[in-house]
């Protein structure tokens, strides 16, 4: 029920996002209002509902606001298990400062956050999809039978040292470093395909990473024994 639910939400939001950025290169308002803001475009998308399509804007917006508030939970969850000296802090205080770290960084980089934002975002794709590569094969090769031990979980003699998982993931970047099409920077395998290019490295990515880390990840259990 929850993958459906959150299915059925994502597509729908996608579909609202597909109709407006289609929309971008046919109306000139929205032209106009999409240099200004990727808000302005909203609510120019929101235009037609007259006074109900400000009230659907006011929504988004707060929307917005709220949809940082898991983030920052997971985030001070993910401080917390950094150790048992990092657990000895409450949550509320890493919540806060995040949440004082985010406000800064909107405030003084409001002209120019978004398009910092975007390029950031991309090279966080690549890391995801090599991350996620070496979790699913670390799960589906090496724990499939044995399972994890979740009672270990603060016990650093017992956890993996990660000597493989890092180095698979070091390696992984040249297939982004070699694949990406971005507009600050174009790697030699993507500025061949085709006329104009093509963003290739996430899927090189996650190929050097799922050939490089099994055997890399063997070679760990094999000699360390964990």
């Amino acid at each position: 029920m929850t993958y459906t639910g959150l299915s059925v939400s994502f597509i729908f939001v996608n579909l609202l996002g597909l109709g407006l950025a289609s929309g971008v290169s046919t109306n000139s308002g929205w032209e106009t209002a999409y240099h200004t803001s990727s808000g302005a475009l909203l609510l120019a998308g929101f235009d037609g509902l007259g006074g109900f399509g400000k009230f659907c804007g006011v929504m988004v917006a707060l929307g917005l606001c709220s949809n940082v508030v898991p983030s920052l939970y997971a985030a001070a969850l993910d401080f917390q298990v950094l150790g048992k000296v990092w657990k000895a802090i409450p949550r509320y205080f890493w919540t806060t400062v995040g949440a004082v770290i985010y406000l800064v960084c909107a405030v003084a980089g409001r002209d120019q956050l978004f398009l910092i934002f975007q390029n950031f975002l991309a090279l966080m794709g690549y890391w995801l999809v090599i991350f996620i590569t070496i979790v699913f094969e670390e799960h589906m090769i090496f724990r499939r039978r044995s399972g994890f031990d979740w009672a270990a979980y603060e016990d650093k003699r017992k956890l993996p040292i990660g000597i493989a998982a890092l180095t698979s993931f070091l390696i992984g970047w040249v297939g982004p470093i070699l694949g990406m099409y971005q507009v600050w920077w174009t790697g030699p395998v993507a500025s061949q395909v085709g006329d104009a290019g093509a963003d290739l490295g996430l899927w090189l990515g996650i190929a050097i990473t799922a050939v490089i880390f099994p055997p890399l990840r063997f070679g760990e259990l094999k000699w360390i024994g964990r």
